[in-house]
């Protein structure tokens, strides 16, 4: 049975949320296709009427995943509200919904060079935004440094137990901090 172009762009999309949000929660070797696909609610089978290889999936749910996290820190008012959620426990509890850098850090330099790429594109963009709204001559490099405090918090933070005192104090430790820096 033949689908539209509509439907098909549909599915196609369905299977690209699906898999930003797997990837983010095991890895990219931790997910199979047919996990994506049945996620998106299809069998296996149709993984490569939309895509190529898992690689160019890998890529485009990346990219799709630091998209999303614009818009998140779009949405905050001012880069403390913005700190304040991306260093509390719920983002370290739903890696599938929050940051691409922190969930995948650890994983993307094994992934082929066009999942690299997207993964320092994503990390670039961050950067920008944090230096614009940082501002003054060394604005880069106090934004590069407080994403890399950010994402390191979180994945910290994320190694230890969930409920472990460490877990906590790491993410206050590190968001204390990244709001001293910013003032």
């Amino acid at each position: 049975m033949r689908i539209s172009k509509e439907q098909a762009a549909e599915n196609r999309e369905r299977v690209v949320e699906a898999a930003s949000g797997l990837f983010r929660e095991r890895g990219f070797d931790g997910v199979a296709v047919a996990d994506l696909m049945r996620a998106a609610g299809f069998t296996h089978g149709g993984f490569y009427n939309h895509f190529p290889t898992k690689e160019a999936l890998s890529a485009e749910a990346l990219g799709r995943a630091f998209d999303d996290m614009a818009t998140v820190r779009a949405k905050a008012a001012d880069m403390a509200e913005m700190l304040r959620g991306y260093l509390s426990r719920a983002a370290r509890r739903t890696p599938g919904k929050s940051c691409p850098a922190a969930a995948l850090a650890g994983d993307v330099g094994r992934q082929p060079a066009p999942v690299r790429e997207v993964f320092a594109d994503g990390v670039e963009g961050m950067i920008e935004s944090f230096a614009a709204q940082i501002g003054g001559p060394d604005a880069r490099a106090r934004a590069t440094v407080l994403l890399s405090q950010m994402v390191g918090g979180v994945m910290l933070s994320r190694g230890v137990p969930d409920d472990h005192p460490l877990a906590d104090e790491i993410l206050n430790a590190t968001l204390a901090r990244c709001l001293a820096d910013l003032a």
